[in-house]
């Protein structure tokens, strides 16, 4: 058990090795560590692609957009819950050049679908749909009336006096 538990360490050393000689100390290049002057500028080299494939993968999108120039990144957008694509995805360019022209490939066959290509937007910082102000409570004046003024009656409106099916 113990020297399981030894090789277990050295292995995890090792990758953690391998790890920092793949990116320089003290700097990490995940989006969310980004200025937002960087993110900006990467959101300019970037593409947005819709209606793709719900199978496909960012090889395939890579390999769709090859001839447009050098790709940084290819995210594929998945929910979060059960792990399925959404159907769209961002690609990434190295220069901006090839945003250009890879918005000749909109309305083009990706896997047998029609797909949207056009430029990535960038997010604008403090505008969120996840801090809007709270909704109003659900308000029960009716059945607080009822519990102050005793038993009254719901109004309903008068129905038609004849016959319709529907």
């Amino acid at each position: 058990m113990e020297e399981e538990a030894e090789k277990l360490k050295q292995l995890q050393n090792e990758v953690e090795k391998r790890m920092s000689i793949g990116s320089p100390p003290n700097t990490l290049a995940s989006p969310a560590n980004l200025s937002i002057e960087e993110k900006m500028e990467a959101d300019g080299r970037s593409i947005y692609v819709g209606n793709v494939d719900y199978g496909a993968t960012a090889e395939e999108l890579e390999q769709h957009f090859h001839g447009c120039g050098s790709i940084n990144r290819v995210t594929i957008l998945c929910d979060k819950f059960s792990g399925h694509p959404k159907g769209f995805a961002y690609i990434e360019f190295a220069d901006k050049d090839s945003v250009q022209t890879a918005m000749a490939l909109d309305d083009s066959l990706f896997r047998g679908r029609q797909i949207k290509v056009s430029i990535k937007r960038t997010n604008r910082p403090g505008i969120s749909s996840t801090n809007r102000p709270p909704r109003r409570p659900f308000r029960r004046a009716a059945a607080r009336a009822s519990v102050l003024y005793g038993y009254r009656p719901i109004r309903r409106p008068r129905r038609a006096a004849w016959y319709t099916p529907y």
